[in-house]
């Protein structure tokens, strides 16, 4: 923001968001500010509707409660309409090209979300579509959360440029978007996970070198203690995620030991802040003591997606 609280404003109208680093630091920080003005305006209820007359579709491969209501309310609010499209209502995997079904829907509607498995479902709909994409998941990335992550804590700590995050737990699609998000805003990440379930190795290399350029850093260890060393910030998700749930057995006996709990967050700064994407799932990877402990902040970081999802809305179709 500027001096007078007014946020800086720059136009990113048209951009696709598939993942942070096609972002750089000033955009990621432009996004942030909105969200937090857009978050003041609803709390005084302000009517702000950037979007009225626009329609955005909302293609759902992945079930999801936060996504479906934040995205849908979130339109609402501004304005606009959303269209919710799960994989029964369109052609998606069902024979029509998604470079067809990009172009066709790109005649309807002003933008579209998609929640996905493939990573090249999103990259290949931002290719053929002539309207803004947004990620709203695959099992690559989640940046759409890691906006709202990186939100909540600038609004708890009045910051980012410095502080440590710590990830305890799968290197899956959320490790990877808080590796890049945290590095492109001058964060150190520390990401502790057990043999066998490390972060993409591509992932971990681009962090690095968006870190190297922002004062921040990246640690990979296989140590929870480590990780959480000095934290302002302990960021766990479930051991299995969707797609997953036939490993549930295996994963518990591999991270068994980087549970969240009131003795791990010891190595962490007295004043941390515990995050976690939910759903969680209680006395797995995280005890109930901590979920919800005084340090606990998830249901602002939840209510955050609506947030940040909106200001990404504005941003890219207004």
């Amino acid at each position: 923001m500027t001096a007078s609280g007014q946020v800086k404003e720059l136009s990113l109208k048209g951009r696709d968001m598939i993942e942070l680093d096609e972002y750089s630091t000033e955009e990621i920080q432009f996004l942030l500010d909105s969200a937090i003005e857009i978050k003041r305006k609803q709390k005084n209820g302000e009517v702000y509707q950037p979007l009225k007359g626009k329609t955005i579709g909302l293609i759902f491969e992945k079930s999801s409660t936060r996504t479906r209501i934040s995205f849908e309310t979130g339109m609402f609010q501004l304005g606009g309409h959303a269209l919710f499209l799960s994989k029964n209502d369109i052609q998606l995997g069902r024979g029509e090209p998604i470079s067809d079904m990009a172009q066709v829907m790109s005649r309807y509607l002003d933008g579209l979300m998609i929640r996905t498995f493939g990573h090249d479902n999103v990259v290949n709909l931002a290719k053929y579509a002539s309207i803004p994409v947004i990620n709203g998941l695959s099992d690559m990335a989640h940046p759409c959360q890691v906006l709202a992550d990186l939100q909540t804590v600038l609004e708890y700590k009045g910051k980012l440029k410095g502080l440590k995050m710590a990830f305890i737990g799968d290197g899956n699609n959320m490790a990877h978007s808080l590796l890049i998000g945290g590095a492109k805003m001058g964060m150190h990440v520390a990401l502790a996970s057990p043999k066998g379930y490390e972060a993409d190795a591509g992932i971990v290399k681009l962090s690095e070198d968006i870190a190297a350029q922002t004062g921040g850093s990246i640690t990979i260890t296989q140590d929870p203690i480590e990780a959480a060393k000095d934290a302002d910030v302990i960021y766990t998700d479930v051991w299995a995620s969707m797609g997953f749930e036939e490993e549930q057995a295996q994963r518990e006996v591999a991270f068994a030991d980087y549970q969240v709990n009131e003795e791990l967050v010891k190595a962490a700064k007295p004043d941390y802040l515990f995050l976690h994407c939910l759903p969680a799932h209680r006395g797995e990877e995280v005890s109930e003591g901590v979920i919800d402990g005084v340090n606990s902040v998830i249901f602002d970081q939840a209510e955050n997606r609506l947030h940040a999802q909106k200001a990404l809305m504005v941003a890219l179709m207004a």
